[in-house]
């Protein structure tokens, strides 16, 4: 959800009476959401906090950032290429969108993917034909 639809809901859950089962229901619903993605803190559990998110609040929770942080990446903006080029999984799911929005709870299992270069399989292009080229190398030495 956008940060301005969720504002909207919130300013509009608001007007309601506290006891209007609306309010509850969706209320609830809606922090318990802001939560789970850890826009707010535990102790925030007001509809009032939710109108005081900013962006950067979102910013910080997609997957692009969080790859930096967790110095998965040099750069945002390498953060950005390995997403885009698969090489990053959350759990077990493979992620090739940076925008994707981290959960609290799926942050620690940001990893590099099983099949990556960079998590242990097979090696990229150049490093095989590196290896290639010294192996071939080595027999011509040995022919002489």
């Amino acid at each position: 959800m956008a940060l301005s639809k969720i504002r909207n809901a919130a300013r509009t859950l608001l007007t309601l009476d506290d006891d209007d089962p609306r309010r509850m229901f969706e209320g609830d619903a809606l922090l318990r959401r802001m939560h789970r993605y850890g826009l707010l803190a535990d102790d925030q559990n007001d509809l009032n906090n939710v109108l005081t998110l900013k962006p950067q609040d979102f910013l910080e929770r997609r997957l692009q950032t969080l790859v930096f942080k967790l110095g998965l990446a040099k750069s945002i903006h390498h953060a950005r290429v390995l997403i885009k080029q698969r090489h990053i999984r959350v759990g077990k799911q493979l992620v090739n969108v940076p925008s994707f929005l981290v959960r609290v709870e799926s942050q620690k299992h940001i990893d590099f993917d099983l099949d990556s270069p960079f998590g242990g399989g097979r090696p990229g292009r150049v490093k095989r034909r590196s290896m290639k080229s010294k192996g071939s190398n080595g027999d011509d030495e040995e022919e002489d």
